[in-house]
């Protein structure tokens, strides 16, 4: 018994460090990963050593440690899954609300887009899958910035540099943590024009994700104005939930 509760502890603790990795941006050092995670380095050492032999982590030339390549597939393979229960939902929301519906999961000190529903209207906004965009100026990146702690959420921003795309983005720290704490007040997030200038969005994060994400509704200012506001955070309440009570349910 002794013996299984020692390989799943093991098990844990790799994966904790591949996260760190990830969240990190895809790579970093033994001395960085020392700092971020409880265990000793050489437990660290010979975890990093077990998951290079397989694939899932690989020893770039300067000794600093990246993502291997056998996550590939599974990361592959994992948002077509993701794919499959958002595709419904995201279609859900615009039939509702006739604006661009997207989804977005944290990607290191972003956020990228993994799925989304275009609106019908001639003018609309297009969040292209894969496409990264910064936490702290995207609906969708701050409704995600809010269910972090305020240390990890520092780290992020202070990491990215707060760039301002249009003349309304956050670019002090104070402004971000008084953003955060409006969309934990509030419970959703709205992006005006701090990512594109004529274009307002609206986002609420999933709860209970096993990677923090959330879904944003986006379109022109002129049509996502309060009543359209009022309206998406209703049904982002109704949607947030449905990818939530899927994606706890699979991990049981």
């Amino acid at each position: 018994m002794a013996e299984k509760s020692s390989g799943v502890q093991s098990v844990e603790r790799a994966f904790e460090l591949m996260e760190l990795i990830g969240r990190a941006g895809g790579e970093c050092s033994l001395t960085e990963l020392s700092a971020e995670s409880p265990l000793p380095p050489p437990t660290i050492h010979r975890l990093l050593r077990t998951l290079v032999g397989i694939g899932y982590v690989r020893q770039l030339p300067n000794r600093r440690y990246a993502l291997g390549p056998r996550l590939i597939r599974l990361g592959e393979v994992a948002n077509r899954q993701l794919g499959a229960v958002a595709g419904p939902v995201l279609q859900s929301l615009v039939d509702e609300l006739s604006e661009t519906a997207s989804l977005a999961v944290l990607d290191g000190d972003m956020v990228i887009y993994t799925g989304q529903v275009p609106s019908l209207h001639t003018m609309r906004t297009n969040n292209e899958i894969g496409k990264r965009v910064g936490l702290h100026t995207s609906g969708v990146g701050k409704a995600v910035l809010a269910e972090l702690d305020d240390a990890r959420i520092l780290k992020l921003v202070t990491q990215s540099g707060l760039p301002a795309p249009t003349q309304h983005s956050a670019s002090t720290l104070s402004t971000v943590f008084a953003n955060v704490e409006r969309v934990r007040a509030d419970g959703y997030a709205i992006d005006d024009q701090e990512l594109e200038v004529g274009v307002r969005c609206v986002a609420m994060a999933v709860p209970g994700a096993p990677t923090p994400m959330a879904i944003g509704i986006s379109g022109p200012s002129a049509r996502v104005n309060k009543d359209l506001i009022a309206k998406a955070v209703a049904a982002l309440e109704k949607a947030t939930g449905v990818i939530s009570e899927a994606l706890i349910g699979a991990m049981e």
